[in-house]
């Protein structure tokens, strides 16, 4: 019986990772959970899965949440010591990371820190903190198994060879809902269209990162510290169809692609079932309904987030931590309507273009120079305007 911690429990990775849970009840069980707000929902999973410690954002929901579940209710705690309780609990064997955005670095780090097995949905943590995380993870012996769809293929396709064997890695990209949209009508584009992903159900934050493509410009990055390459061996293109999450090719020119159809619990059982492989109810591949397999490169004039991701490998340090700051800042700013979705990646550029970027070792280090980037980025975003 593997004990899991979930962090963002009540997000849509969270959902299908109880989902999973409930679907191996001999195999999995659930000891602690920590969400944000969503009172009704969480109270919910705590009857459903009767975890003993429970984090949320602060003491008015705590208060909600304890009213809700009356004598049901577990141990409940707030803010960050709550959530990093949740990470580092001492009865979990496995701590699903799967809050959203630079707030799920401490969790993951606290969960890494104390020797727990990753699985890590929350790509942030590597983007931000990625030397600080990794560096702690290979001291403790501690396994990463990605849950993002196409890191998941990745580990899963190299399981074909060694890692001395593998020449590049290949994501895919849905290409989001402006795919085909011209040039000059992005300009216009509304958080609601935005938000309309035409192959994945995903939270609001990501569905924005995939239109602007900024989503698998972190991917790149997060990819650089699972698999250990170089920017130029990670390599994007767009496939319409969502059918192939990624592919590695070795040394030899042979290439092994993961296929699979468009539901987050299937990478989510891999990563808690790892490194066995469990049956799975629900749908299956059909590749004759599907039809046809599209590749085409990915319009960079038209979406310069994913290129400012790759730069901001290529510089190292903390230009990651601040290209993601930047873009939490201008994400939430669009999902607002203050500014328009081309100012996105313009705020992205200027932030990168006057934040000083000193080096640094630590998680602190790491998320100093995401408070700083923040700062920036607002300004920008302040001055701006929508647009």
């Amino acid at each position: 019986m593997k004990r899991v911690a979930l962090g963002g429990s009540t997000g849509s990775v969270g959902v299908a990772a109880l989902d999973v849970v409930a679907s191996h009840p001999d195999r999995l069980t659930v000891v602690a959970l920590a969400a944000g707000g969503n009172v009704a929902l969480l109270a919910e999973q705590v009857r459903a899965f009767r975890p003993s410690l429970v984090s949320v954002r602060d003491d008015r929901v705590r208060r909600l949440l304890m009213h809700d579940l009356g004598a049901d209710c577990p141990e409940v705690m707030t803010g960050t010591e709550g959530v990093e309780a949740v990470a580092s609990h001492p009865d979990s064997d496995i701590f699903l990371s799967a809050i959203v955005g630079a707030a799920g670095v401490r969790p993951t780090w606290r969960a890494v820190a104390s020797g727990k097995t990753l699985a890590l949905a929350n790509k942030e943590s590597l983007v931000t903190a990625g030397p600080a995380i990794m560096t702690e993870a290979a001291s403790r012996g501690v396994a990463i198994l990605p849950v993002d769809s196409e890191h998941s293929g990745v580990h899963q396709c190299l399981r074909a060879g060694h890692a001395s064997e593998l020449r590049r890695l290949i994501l895919t990209a849905s290409g989001g809902p402006f795919r085909k949209t011209p040039a000059e009508e992005l300009s216009k584009v509304t958080p609601e269209q935005a938000l309309r992903h035409p192959t994945w159900n995903m939270g609001r934050k990501i569905s924005i990162d995939s239109a602007t493509l900024m989503n698998k410009g972190l991917e790149v990055i997060e990819a650089r510290w699972l698999f250990g390459l170089t920017a130029e061996r990670i390599d994007v293109v767009v496939h319409p169809q969502s059918t192939v999450h990624s592919l590695v090719e070795f040394a030899d020119g042979s290439v092994i692609a993961q296929l699979g159809v468009t539901d987050m619990r299937h990478p989510i059982r891999y990563a808690l079932s790892w490194p066995d492989r469990w049956d799975a109810p629900g749908e299956r591949l059909d590749l004759v309904r599907i039809g046809r397999l599209d590749f085409e490169e990915p319009d960079r004039g038209r979406f310069p987030c994913l290129d400012l991701a790759y730069a901001a490998l290529r510089e190292g340090g903390m230009a990651p931590a601040v290209l993601n700051a930047a873009n939490e800042i201008a994400v939430a700013a669009f999902l607002d309507r203050r500014i328009g979705f081309l100012a996105i990646p313009d705020v992205i550029e200027r932030t990168l273009g006057q934040c000083a970027r000193p080096a640094g070792r630590s998680v602190e280090d790491f998320l100093s120079a995401d408070a700083d980037a923040r700062r920036v980025a607002m300004g920008f975003v302040e001055r701006r305007g929508v647009s």
